[in-house]
This record gives structure tokens, C-alpha cells and sequence, in this order.
């Protein structure tokens, strides 16, 4: 039961809970340039609500994950070799594929 009060939102994916703070951080110390026109998600949202043409990458993708933009063309081809999408990748997959590129 949740308590009085608490905002507790019903759905199959929860509601983000962003820092504008980190999310400027990010894309400044990323160097993001403007014209890919990133956005800080509007309060409410969640991942699956990127408009179209976006996709969501969270925090951890970054910080943990040691993802960089622009992708390497190495990592086009593993994503393209597996079937996956980037929005399919955890940080901790991540972090593999950066670190066997490395030792290639």
C-alpha cells in the first residue's frame, strides 16, 4: 500500500526521475554538439515517450557503461551483427564491447 501522499505512478514503464543538472553535465561534458538537438525529458515522462526520431539513453549508459558519442563504426557493426539496438544495450554490456574493442 503505498503511503498517503506518495506519488506513485501505474503503468508498465516507470516515470523517469531526471536532474536537469546531470543531464547538462552530460551533454556539455560529452561535448554533445547542438545540432543533435538533445533533450532533457519534460517531468512525467518516461523512457518510451522520446519523440520520434529520439531514442532514450539514460545516465548509466554514460557514467557506467563508458558509452561515447559519436558510436564507433566497430560498435555499429556488433549491433548490426547481433540484431540488437542501442536501446537493447545495458551498461554493463556496454562496458564488454567498449572493452573488447579496446583489445582489438
Amino acid at each position: 500500500m503505498a503511503e498517503e501522499g506518495s506519488q506513485h505512478e501505474e503503468g508498465p514503464v516507470p516515470v523517469l526521475k531526471w536532474d536537469q543538472g546531470l543531464f547538462e553535465q552530460i551533454t556539455r561534458g560529452f561535448r554533445f554538439p547542438l545540432e543533435w538537438d538533445a533533450q532533457y525529458p519534460r517531468q512525467g515522462q518516461t523512457a518510451v515517450d522520446a519523440p520520434p526520431g529520439y531514442i532514450t539513453l539514460f545516465e548509466d549508459f554514460f557514467l557506467q557503461g563508458n558509452f561515447r558519442l559519436p558510436a564507433t563504426e566497430f560498435l555499429s557493426h556488433i549491433l548490426h551483427y547481433y540484431g540488437f539496438h542501442l536501446s537493447q544495450m545495458s551498461p554493463p554490456g556496454m562496458v564488454r564491447v567498449r572493452h573488447f574493442e579496446f583489445l582489438c
